[in-house]
């Protein structure tokens, strides 16, 4: 079973309440070889939320103590994030996937790309909160242009 970030399904649960629909992605989950989760959401924060972004470093850092997670005002929602990467690993391992699609650049989803943390549309290298935890716990992470490149190279081979 794949487990994909909600909004690459069409779920309207990112920060301003819109999706990144994605419909290979979608077709997977009508098809039943995927189910969909929100870290974000499952975490406890609401839609539309503040947008937020990793301080001082990247997912790792902050399970490890050493990151917060700030929104663009200032205020530090790192447990929700912690705790919303925590549900969607037991999800995970509920569902026992075999894969795992994020939404790049999210300071929860990032699987290679997250915002630097200065609310200026900067990337860095680095994965989030989310993508950082199912890594460590040995689940394949990629992000959906990972995976749509491969599946476009896999259906022109059939």
């Amino acid at each position: 079973m794949i487990l994909i970030s909600s909004c690459l399904a069409g779920s309207m649960c990112r920060y301003n309440a819109t999706h990144c629909l994605e419909t290979k992605l979608h077709t997977l989950i009508k098809e039943k070889k995927a189910v969909m989760a929100c870290p974000e959401l499952l975490g406890g924060l609401s839609t539309p939320r503040e947008p937020a972004e990793i301080q001082g470093g990247t997912g790792r850092d902050v399970l490890e103590g050493k990151a917060q997670v700030l929104t663009a005002s200032g205020k530090d929602v790192t447990q929700a994030f912690i705790n919303g990467a925590n549900k969607t690993l037991a999800y995970a391992r509920q569902i026992n996937a075999t894969l795992v699609v994020l939404k790049e650049n999210s300071p929860s989803c990032g699987s290679t790309s997250i915002y630097d943390g200065s609310f200026q549309g900067v990337k860095q290298k680095g994965e989030g909160v989310t993508a950082a935890l199912l890594r460590k716990e040995g689940f394949a992470v990629m992000s959906e242009e990972e995976f749509l490149q491969t599946w476009m190279s896999h259906s022109a081979e059939d």
